[in-house]
């Protein structure tokens, strides 16, 4: 095992996954914040990361402990046999005494299921043979109070902080205490080791009651249920729910090591889970400060006063580039801060020679008067001036600031009645909802709607290039942008920005502006639990504009840079995979 660590010891620190992680073990979260359990530390300080690496090392310190792998076995140990025969024996006392019920018989364990190889001394048992699995109680809204004795729930061993209570009187074997075995059987499962003092226990946990609690370590058993944990969740039944049957449950072999080795396992497995835990926090540690050090080191991009301030700054990462952007969320990092510069008018020179700002954004209110003129669209009331606090600072001298809604057309949709067929057939009408700017570019929409809906209701179309703003929407949709491939109606929940002048590097630069705003929009949104935009919020965001030929280039360069990065985060992703079936191996062929 020592070099199963040792010889892999890069591979089981580096190898991570881009998703949150589930630590060491299970906790037993108490009421009102009191007494642990098992420990469970989680990677909050960087929660895009699992240590897949080091998650693989547990299972397979688990495994191993539970085939007899872990520790030498010892031939002076009182066999596995003996602790057997204790137990059966008090089993049959505690029923004589009516103290339990006698049990239905559990079938002789099978060739079939023998194990390939039993380590010396151990010997094989069905758990309902040697532990008493007991279920906890049902409750009824009415029982479930706020004082009482605590009511423990599936919920509080995993993700809720809400407890219920309860003041019924019930019989001791629906009540749990300190350093009883447990285990949850529903929806989410696993042991614990209960350590929250007196509680009741719900109906999906079972309580494993020990008929010679002298036989068996309660640790062991522990470690040996959380090695099999995802082996029983994977054969559980249900379908809104996955569960486990107590029958089925009774039926699970466990392989018995002596009580001596019982003992040794668990301190190995102590000392070892506690070295998981070191190399978790140095890699979390590792983690954070990389992040640390790289936005730091991007805030000084954008920080720069002048240009000479800001070579200096480019050329301290492109110095150390390889070793700074090594994962995926630093590659997002940089990628937010091109944004940011290319916004910034940092991200490509000035010409202070060229066609001003100010001219480009006069000719397009010459060209918006001409189409009100014309009727085309509609005359809008003035935007209010720009207060000083909303103007944006240090934008070069060369570029103007202007609201959206004065050099472009801002409107919406709506979504025609539901039950009503004839607006839904025949589909003939592209029609986008605010789910769908999730793409950066909507080729086809996922519905359609009739002409006669066109015809009735306040859908407009609009034309291909037009920019598509989620203003309300589940997650993390609101503030997100696309661009419409296709003529197109959208519900109410989208903001449709159509620029008035055509080029599409200018129609690019106001869609980089928003996928840099992204977040900034999403902190203006107001309303309740589900904070909303709307076409104002959207209509009066106020935008620094180039000149025109500044846009093609900054376009220009901003596709060059995100080129780049897309293809070093592919090579990034590769390289994590790589690790992690790399480790996946490594534990499947030392535990075969």
């Amino acid at each position: 095992m020592n070099d199963l660590i040792t010889q892999h010891l890069d591979l089981w620190t580096t190898a991570i996954a881009s998703k949150s992680s589930a630590g060491r073990g299970n906790k037993s979260p108490s009421p009102k914040g009191e007494g642990r359990g098992e420990g469970n530390p989680t990677n909050t300080r960087n929660p895009k990361y699992t240590a897949y690496g080091i998650k693989k090392l547990r299972e397979l310190i688990l495994e191993l402990a539970v085939r007899g792998k872990l520790v030498p076995q010892d031939p002076s140990d009182e066999p596995a046999k003996t602790l057997l025969d204790k137990i059966f024996l008090q089993k049959t006392r505690l029923i004589n005494e009516g103290k339990l019920k006698p049990q239905k018989g559990l079938p002789e364990i099978s060739e079939e299921e023998k194990p390939s190889h039993l380590p010396t001394g151990w010997e094989l048992a069905r758990l309902g043979e040697i532990i008493n699995v007991i279920n906890g109680r049902a409750y009824k809204k009415h029982e479930m109070l706020q004082e009482g004795t605590p009511l423990l729930r599936v919920g509080n061993l995993f993700t809720s902080n809400e407890w219920y209570y309860s003041d019924l009187e019930l019989e001791p074997d629906k009540y749990i205490d300190n350093g009883d075995l447990i285990y949850a059987w529903s929806a989410s499962f696993g042991p614990f080791i209960w350590q929250g003092g007196k509680a009741i226990y719900h109906y999906h946990i079972w309580k494993f009651d020990l008929f010679d609690p002298s036989c068996l370590d309660k640790q062991f058993l522990f470690y040996f249920f959380k090695s099999i944990t995802e082996k029983i969740k994977a054969s559980g039944n249900g379908i809104a729910m996955i569960h486990m049957t107590k029958e089925r449950m009774e039926k699970l072999i466990l392989e018995i090591p002596p009580l001596a080795e019982q003992h040794r396992i668990v301190a190995k497995v102590d000392e070892l889970m506690a070295l998981c835990d070191q190399l978790e926090q140095q890699q979390t540690d590792h983690l954070a400060a990389h992040q640390i050090l790289v936005q730091t080191l991007l805030d000084t991009l954008t920080q720069a006063a002048d240009a000479a301030e800001f070579e200096q700054a480019w050329s301290r990462i492109a110095d150390h580039f390889d070793t700074l952007f090594t994962t995926e969320s630093s590659i997002d990092q940089i990628k937010q801060t091109l944004l940011q510069l290319a916004v910034m008018g940092k991200l490509v020179p000035q010409n202070p020679f060229g066609e001003s700002a100010k001219l480009f954004l006069e000719n397009i209110s010459k060209e918006k008067m001409q189409l009100i003129e014309q009727g085309i669209i509609r005359k809008q009331n003035a935007a209010a001036q720009i207060e000083t606090s909303e103007k944006p600072q240090n934008i070069p001298v060369t570029w103007e600031i202007s609201r959206l809604g004065d050099f472009t057309i801002v409107g919406t949709g709506s979504t025609p009645l539901r039950d009503k067929a004839s607006y839904y057939f025949p589909p003939e009408i592209n029609w986008v909802t605010s789910g769908e700017t999730n793409q950066d570019y909507i080729f086809e929409a996922n519905e359609k709607i009739s002409r006669l809906a066109l015809n009735e209701t306040n859908v407009s179309v609009y034309p291909i290039g037009t920019l598509i703003i989620a203003m309300y929407g589940q997650g993390k949709t609101r503030g997100q942008v696309s661009e419409l491939m296709i003529e197109a109606g959208t519900n109410q929940a989208c903001a449709a920005v159509v620029c008035i002048n055509k080029d599409v590097s200018h129609r690019r630069f106001i869609k980089l502006f928003f996928k840099k705003a992204y977040e900034e929009l999403r902190s203006h949104s107001a309303g309740g639990a589900q904070p909303n935009l709307n076409l104002a919020k959207i209509s009066n965001t106020v935008i620094p504009i180039p000149p025109l030929e500044e846009q093609y280039r900054i376009v220009a360069k901003v596709d060059e840079l995100m080129a780049l990065c897309d293809a070093l985060k592919a090579r990034i992703g590769n390289a994590q995979t790589t690790q992690l079936q790399l480790a996946d191996a490594i534990v499947e062929q030392a535990v075969s």
